[in-house]
């Protein structure tokens, strides 16, 4: 797989100072034929998977491969639609699995997803896992926390300050394969348009849980992102690292 020089992309993925296995999983797509690229454009995925043994692995692992088969192969020009349609199976994939092996019965993950597509940003999200972007030294969330805690804030019952610290904060009220329902996730309607120079960031709560939104963006500039991955990994293991920490970072360097 090649990646076109309008981009430059970096990732790491570290299994932190706590946990013994890793159960995030990421993945970056892009097609190579230059007719494919322009249909398809490029995809970034971060996943944070949960269950036990071994079923979180298994699950984030299971959504973000079959949201790239999605993306190579889905009939759909709209690239929202081909989120749309990736997350619907990576659920369904994952409660197919968990149906014929017990001891995965309960697992679950987390999904943040991107397409990159003719200079604009479409996003695709569940969970609490986090998509950024950064520009002009401003960082901005551009995903919503399905969490328990996150929805007390935006109801005004906690503040942002009360929600850091909050003992239920990674309770999750959303994510793939955790509920035989038809998968909710936001897919908003309206794609940013991007600028040279902007950086998109998606991380799991492993990143996002220890460093600041104002520390990532610092540590993103002016620097090549393979190094500003590095340096936020360490600081996040530095502060504790109690769960897996996984970034990917796309930096936009020509709109076309």
């Amino acid at each position: 797989m090649q990646i076109r020089s309008d981009v430059e992309l970096s990732n790491c993925s570290d299994v932190s100072c706590v946990r013994e296995q890793n159960e995030d999983y990421f993945l970056y797509c892009e097609p190579d034929t230059d007719a494919e690229f322009a249909r398809r454009g490029r995809m970034v995925v971060v996943c944070d998977g949960m269950g036990g043994c071994n079923g979180g692995e298994v699950a984030s692992r299971i959504a973000a491969e079959q949201l790239r088969e999605s993306f190579y192969t889905s009939e759909e020009s709209d690239p929202r639609r081909v989120l749309m349609e990736g997350f619907r199976q990576a659920h369904q994939s994952i409660l197919d699995e968990a149906e014929h092996d017990a001891g995965l019965r309960g697992m679950g993950t987390t999904c943040s997803a991107v397409i990159v597509h003719q200079g604009k940003l479409y996003l695709g999200h569940i969970g609490d896992s986090r998509i950024y972007l950064v520009r002009q030294g401003e960082i901005r969330q551009l995903s919503d926390d399905h969490t328990l805690v996150a929805r007390l804030v935006r109801e005004g019952m906690l503040t942002a300050e009360e929600a850091e610290t909050h003992p239920q904060r990674h309770i999750l009220t959303q994510a793939l394969g955790v509920d035989s329902q038809d998968v909710a996730g936001d897919f908003p309607p309206a794609p940013l348009a991007l600028e040279v120079g902007d950086i998109i960031l998606l991380c799991s709560d492993g990143l996002h849980g220890m460093v600041a939104e104002r520390e990532m963006a610092l540590t993103v500039a002016d620097q090549p992102l393979a190094e500003a991955c590095r340096e936020l990994v360490m600081l996040a293991k530095v502060r504790g690292g109690p769960d897996n920490i996984t970034l990917q970072m796309l930096a936009i360097r020509q709109v076309q």
